[in-house]
């Protein structure tokens, strides 16, 4: 059976060589039909006010007296309390006369327990809004806090993706949330998802729906000068992994089934032409500015382009979605065994942009055939020469130019040197299952995949150079 891809190819070529003419142009009497057709053939694009500039973290303040709030719970974690960041949110909330309290227990990559602390602490604090200072770990705990603070009758599970979790909407009303980045990786200040460790079956998971995304996302350049130089290597390749994934995610018109109704259409829709433009941006930028923002630690220039490609990464991972390199990465961080990651403390952990990027390489020989066309222009956004490749190279194109990346910024090489080994591949397939839902990750993948199919691209991500 021909593919869906060929399919729609066929009927797009049909309908571009058909006559225009004003003689032959008419087609007849269209019966339009109102019942919901088998994919999905609408996109919309939804994100958090977006407010960039070097140094508006000092409207903060402002911005919670416009709001009318009156106690503020404030979120960072055990590192950043102490630092400029955070004492620029808090200096700002005080000169407002704006009460708060803050949390800074935030876990890094955070579980199902962490999580549940923080949830606590909030329902103990009678807040009426919230602002999370930090990456993407103390942004995501901020938004399942004021998730279950807003509805405090809910069990836990509720709201967890389907299959882990019951998957329900969210139709309470959430306090308004405030993000500001402190890292250029996650784009979560953007998104409406929370990602965890669900530690009984030692993968990761989440909570997607649009009401969980900040009501304002503030960018401030200066926040990123903090990063250490891991912590800007690993959360660079996750702004990396989100734009070559959303821009080769299943198309949106390809995607089913289409909802009943508009409220229901998935937090994740395929790549689309607004997403597209978010995608290309951000490999634009990486090629520019990575090696420089991580190596060369005051390079504003450089920090302030990969803080705001994070952002706009986070806008078009928020509609289109990521496909296999994340849905992969789950069990991969969520098993960490023996892996200490320099500037990330002393426990084990694989930090999130490193275990997406580990099996970039495979994925995009793989997803390659899907279409070959954005495969070989992302690799000629991050530099690569396509100059005479054919559509049967981009695979090849795509992954030697990631590979070339790694190298550079020093990347281990493969799963082998993060504590795996082949008997580790059944159980990290069977940690990637959960992500097949039908609103999750591997299915934006553009090409259908088997377990066999996963056990390939894991081994092939043992050693990588």
């Amino acid at each position: 059976m021909a593919s869906r891809k060929r399919v729609f190819d066929l009927l797009r070529t049909i309908d571009r060589v058909s006559c225009q003419c004003p003689a032959h142009g008419f087609r007849g009497n269209f019966q339009v039909s109102y019942e919901t057709p088998v994919l999905d053939y609408a996109f919309e694009i939804k994100s958090s006010t977006v407010r960039y500039g070097i140094g508006v973290t000092r409207e903060v303040g402002q911005d919670l007296v416009n709001f009318g709030v009156k106690n503020v719970c404030v979120m960072t974690d055990s590192n950043l309390v102490s630092l400029k960041p955070v004492k620029e949110v808090l200096n700002s909330l005080t000169k407002n006369g704006v009460n708060y309290k803050v949390y800074d227990k935030v876990r890094v990559e955070p579980t199902d327990t962490s999580f549940k602390d923080a949830v606590d602490f909030a329902k103990k604090g009678k807040f009426d809004s919230f602002v999370a200072i930090g990456g993407g770990s103390v942004m995501d705990t901020c938004k399942a806090a004021n998730l279950y603070y807003s509805d405090p009758e809910a069990d836990f599970l509720d709201y967890v993706n389907a299959p882990i979790g019951k998957g329900k909407p969210v139709n309470v009303r959430l306090q308004p949330m405030i993000a500001i980045p402190t890292t250029s990786g996650t784009g979560s200040e953007t998104t409406g998802t929370c990602i965890f460790d669900f530690e009984e079956i030692h993968t990761k998971t989440g909570i997607s729906h649009s009401a969980l995304r900040p009501i304002l996302a503030i960018i401030d350049p200066l926040h990123s000068m903090t990063m250490p130089e891991k912590v800007a290597n690993y959360s660079g390749f996750d702004v990396f992994c989100h734009a070559l994934e959303s821009l080769t995610a299943i198309p949106y018109n390809e995607r089913g089934p289409a909802p009943s109704n508009p409220a229901l259409r998935p937090t994740y829709q395929g790549s689309n032409p607004i997403s597209d433009v978010w995608a290309r941006f951000c490999l634009q930028v990486i090629q520019k500015y990575f090696s420089q923002s991580v190596y060369n630690a005051d390079d504003l220039d450089a920090r302030s382009f990969m803080h705001l490609a994070a952002t706009m990464a986070g806008v078009g991972i928020g509609n289109a979605g990521v496909h296999l390199c994340h849905g992969l990465a789950y069990p991969i961080a969520g098993n960490a065994k023996t892996f200490v990651p320099k500037d990330y403390g002393k426990d084990p952990m694989i930090p999130h942009g490193l275990s997406v990027v580990m099996t970039a390489p495979a994925v995009f020989r793989f997803t390659a055939a899907s279409d070959p066309e954005k495969h070989l222009e992302a690799a000629n956004l991050l530099g690569a020469d396509i100059t005479g490749k054919k559509k049967a190279d981009a695979g090849a194109v795509l992954a030697d130019t990631i590979l070339k990346y790694m190298q550079k910024m020093k990347i281990e090489n493969g799963l082998a040197e993060l504590g795996y080994t082949k008997e580790d591949i059944p159980s990290l397939v069977k940690g990637a299952l959960p992500q097949f839902d039908k609103q999750r990750l591997l299915q934006l993948t553009p090409l259908p995949q088997s377990e066999e199919d996963l056990s390939t691209i894991l081994e092939e991500s043992l050693t990588v150079y």
